[in-house]
């Protein structure tokens, strides 16, 4: 009897258990839960040194080591990042992490390496020798975390060595970035899904600090999620005060607001010159500050942003182009001098502010002609299909690619250049390449680290006479040949330094001879350099022959339209908590007041 008894007691306790045991798969999964239930906490406190999980990190870790598909959305600052490192860190193999910018890269590849942690971060920026190496030491050795630009999935040498990896998780950062009906589409993100494809058992997590409902939807679809699967935290950040100012002033707002908060901060206004105006303007009245925009040589804007980072510079006013990377948690206002074009991007430049926990200010300012302004610009972005044409047109005539040719080539593609040349607003320029992406006719890259390239544009029996007339390029040839296959047939990326230490010469004189080599039309050379590239999905064709889908256009554009109409509402309402506001229109349905925001203020006040 006591033995029944205690057998009957066991069945309760462990109810899940004996369920799992009828069903093989969850069985499984039940064990690796329970093996994992202890482990995930050892290693958030050995390695990060906390003894607890924020917000909804532990159920978004659970659901990954039930191998389940898994979006979560968290504000920015929640720690997004210790969601794919602690299961990666309890489980064998290896976490590949698909993410935008080489900068935010190499600052977790740091902070992981400075735990012990092995990690590598695979990009452009690297030669194809380094790459080969890296992902070799991916496939034999004892990397747990691989960081990868989106561009670098689509490559060969990429995914031949995937397929030989031991991988545990597949995460995407900003994932918001693959739909296409989203606020900052990226077509490069497309490319996850082929290699979902090429090793389907491999559960993939997904973080985004900013999406609707709709685009959580459009994600899991791209992302060929099992199942759908959705973590949210709460949107509100009740360190976080917003505020919207209307007025006509908005120079005596913004002195006021830094007059009043201590600390650094960020302003971010529209334009390049807005930007370079009011920087200006704050230093005559005596407020330390810099501007940021994307005209601005790389080595600048790095200078500029470390300047800030480390308090040296006290505001920053920046066009959208400062954000996406920024690893600083002490800054106490972020005000907006122009309107954003929808609360997705409002709400992930705002939630820069006060990433520590302490009090900090999200200002909005509100002229009387804003909204029309912002909505006569949008309707600038997306102009007639004709134009569209006429913008593919220039770009293949500025990078003199002919009709027929460019297949699957790639160029450097000074984005800045080209719009000065043709009296084009950049981003219209941007939206029209999106559009012709999502048709399948050419990319646009985000801005990176380009190593050098080049190709062969003699045939081998030309080149050999060649070599035979000028013995002093004899040697050079030879070393390019032996070093870099493929370089007849397409552009071959190359390493100056690798053919300094194979050739014997110096890395000047290696420049100095590729470029003689280019000169007399044997070889097509680009230099390494800093900047975006435009890749060609399809051959160059007729204007005439370019097909835009109406989905890809008129949906996009009334999309923008309507992100736009509940950002003005947003700016105009002077009834309901801002706090609110915000997370309903990411999805949250029991949402509570803030009791910090403006609203909230004056209904104490009333």
């Amino acid at each position: 009897m006591i033995l029944l008894l205690f057998i009957n007691k066991f069945v309760l306790q462990n109810y899940e258990f004996f369920f799992a045991y009828r069903h093989p798969s969850a069985f499984f999964s039940y064990l690796r839960t329970m093996k994992l239930n202890e482990p995930i906490h050892d290693v958030l406190k050995r390695y990060w040194g906390y003894n607890s999980f924020r917000s909804v990190q532990e159920e978004a870790i659970r659901s990954i080591t039930q191998d389940r598909d898994t979006l979560v959305l968290m504000p920015t600052g929640g720690g997004k990042s210790l969601v794919y490192q602690v299961p990666a860190m309890a489980s064998d193999g290896l976490c590949i992490v698909v993410t935008p910018l080489i900068a935010l890269m190499k600052d977790q590849v740091d902070n992981l390496r400075a735990k012990g942690i092995q990690a590598v971060a695979v990009h452009s920026g690297l030669s194809p020798r380094q790459i080969d190496i890296l992902l070799d030491n991916c496939v034999y050795g004892t990397v747990k975390f691989l960081y990868v630009a989106p561009e670098r999935l689509s490559t060969e040498v990429f995914r031949l060595r995937v397929q030989r990896m031991n991988i545990s998780l597949i995460a995407v950062d900003e994932a918001h970035c693959i739909s296409q009906w989203g606020y900052d589409f990226r077509p490069s993100y497309l490319r996850i899904a082929e290699i979902r494809k090429l090793i389907p058992d491999v559960p993939l997590l997904a973080l985004t600090a900013s999406a609707t409902p709709f685009v959580t939807d459009d994600i899991m679809k791209h992302l060929l999620f099992a199942e759908k699967n959705v973590i949210r935290a709460d949107f509100a950040r009740k360190n976080l005060i917003y505020s919207v100012r209307k007025t006509e002033d908005k120079d005596a707002v913004i002195f006021r607001l830094l007059n009043g908060v201590q600390g650094s901060g960020i302003i971010y206004v529209r334009t390049r010159e807005g930007a370079e105006k009011l920087a200006e303007l704050l230093r005559k009245n005596g407020f330390s500050a810099e501007f940021y925009h994307g005209g601005l040589p790389n080595a600048e804007r790095t200078i500029r942003q470390e300047e800030w980072s480390s308090g040296r510079t006290r505001v920053m006013v920046a066009t959208n182009a400062f954000g996406m990377g920024i690893d600083k948690a002490d800054v106490r206002f972020v005000a907006h001098y122009t309107m954003p074009d929808s609360i997705e991007q409002y709400y992930q430049e705002a939630g820069r502010a006060g990433r520590d926990g302490h009090r900090s200010y999200a200002l909005l300012l509100v002229a009387p002609d804003d909204l029309r302004r912002i909505t006569t610009t949008i309707e600038s972005l997306y102009p007639p299909i004709s134009e569209i044409k006429s913008i593919y047109e220039k770009i293949c005539s500025y990078l003199q690619v002919a009709i027929g040719d460019g297949q699957f080539a790639s160029f450097v593609f000074n984005i800045h250049d080209f719009c000065a040349r043709e009296h084009i607003y950049i981003d219209k320029v941007r939206n029209a390449l999106k559009i012709l992406s999502m048709n399948g006719y050419m990319t646009l890259t985000e801005e990176f680290e380009n190593p050098a390239r080049l190709m062969f544009t003699v045939r081998r029996d030309d080149l050999y006479k060649i070599r035979i007339e000028r013995e002093d390029l004899n040697h050079f040839i030879t070393t390019l040949l032996r070093m870099y296959n493929g370089v007849f047939t397409e552009f071959r990326a190359i390493s100056e330094m690798e053919i300094a230490t194979v050739s014997g010469y110096t890395v000047e004189r290696v420049k100095e001879l590729l470029k003689q080599l280019w000169r007399m039309h044997i070889i097509k050379y680009v230099p390494s350099n800093i900047s975006p590239m435009i890749i060609f999905d399809e051959e160059r064709l007729p204007a005439a022959n370019i097909y835009i889908a109406s989905e890809t256009y008129g949906t996009r554009k009334d999309m923008a339209e309507e992100r736009l109409e509940q950002m003005g509402l947003y700016a105009e309402n002077e009834k309901v908590c801002r706090n609110r506001i915000i997370s309903k229109y990411f999805g949250e349905k029991n949402s509570e007041d803030c009791g910090n925001c403006d609203i909230c203020i004056e209904k104490r006040r009333r």
